[in-house]
């Protein structure tokens, strides 16, 4: 049930009382509130205006068959983030679901890792998305050779190998290597870098990144004090109490998280930051704002991030052309722990 403008009760109408009120076939009332076919000006402002003033909403069911669309996209999550990377999926998820609702689609969530695909797969199998949206890119992704086989419109959130691929991502290799190429040229000698995980291709991007800087300054990167796939904690530690053997001015992290692990060891070890070492991070999250001092990062509008994966998706989906490679802006961001 539904009030008009009185706000009299009225029972929720079908496409065939507004068909029999107006004298006109269902397929022309169909035609009308679809903005699809041949109907007249005078016979669409006459639907409309109807269907306005009586709260008529064609029903969403009947909608997706006669458009043989489901009106949801997939999305998907790692299964294997880490509780740390939880807010940057919350962000992405977020900005994906604002623009879909924005175009009247619904947001259904798949959690996947690279060994195991089988959500995404019932997802996909089953007919109940349109189209997906990857949020997180590996160097084997089976993510994206499945919708490839499916013929599944999709779009990546970061880079992926497949160069056919949409994608949305920032250019961590550029950003990495300006912030990297800035400290050197503040007079910071001695640097060293913190990696996660190689399999994951940002991680790869941040690497690069930071040997590009340092080409870029005419330096070479001094590759016994570089620590890659940096998956665990106690693999943190063991490249600080290293690092700190080699009297290294500064430290670089591939995200977050390890730059957390890191400032935490520091402590511990009552080394000061920027004092003793100056401390950055390629990626910046609310897990650092709050530490003192503030820690020199990179930032990325992960929301936009987000939306912008979800309105190339609906264009896709849609039939429309897309760029195949969209690259979101970054910011540098100079703070207290690297002055």
């Amino acid at each position: 049930m539904t009030e008009n403008k009185n706000g009299e009760i009225l029972k929720d109408i079908t496409i065939n009382d507004v068909a029999k009120a107006l004298n006109l076939s269902k397929t022309t009332v169909s035609r009308a509130i679809s903005g699809k076919g041949r109907v007249s000006e005078a016979t669409r402002n006459l639907v409309l205006s109807y269907a306005k003033e009586h709260n008529y909403m064609p029903n969403a069911i009947a909608r997706s068959l006669a458009h043989s669309k489901t009106f949801n996209i997939g999305v998907v999550i790692p299964s294997d983030a880490d509780a740390a990377e939880t807010p940057f999926f919350q962000r992405v998820l977020m900005g994906i679901c604002e623009t879909a609702a924005s175009r009247d689609y619904d947001v259904l969530v798949a959690a996947s890792s690279e060994h195991d695909i089988s959500s995404l797969k019932r997802m996909v199998i089953n007919h109940k998305v349109d189209g997906v949206i990857l949020t997180r890119s590996l160097k084997h992704d089976s993510p994206v050779e499945f919708l490839k086989q499916m013929n599944v419109p999709f779009v990546v959130i970061g880079e992926t190998v497949d160069k056919n691929a949409v994608q949305v991502d920032n250019d961590m290799t550029a950003a990495c290597s300006e912030m990297t190429s800035i400290l050197i040229r503040m007079g910071i000698k001695s640097i060293a870098l913190i990696v996660g995980n190689l399999e994951y291709i940002v991680n790869r991007r941040r690497y690069d990144g930071f040997m590009r800087g340092f080409l870029e300054c005419d330096r070479i990167a001094d590759q016994s004090i570089i620590f890659q796939n940096a998956g665990s904690m106690p693999m943190v530690d063991s490249a600080v109490s290293k690092i700190l053997k080699k009297n290294v001015d500064c430290i670089i992290t591939g995200d977050d998280l390890i730059c957390g692990r890191v400032l935490t060891k520091l402590r511990e070890k009552n080394i000061s930051v920027p004092g003793e070492i100056k401390v950055a991070s390629f990626y910046n999250s609310f897990m650092l704002e709050n530490n003192n001092p503030p820690i020199t990062s990179i930032n990325i509008d992960v929301h936009a991030l987000g939306g912008t994966a979800a309105t190339t998706l609906i264009k896709l989906i849609s039939g429309g052309s897309v760029q195949r490679k969209i690259i979101m802006n970054h910011e540098i961001l100079l703070k207290k722990s690297t002055v």
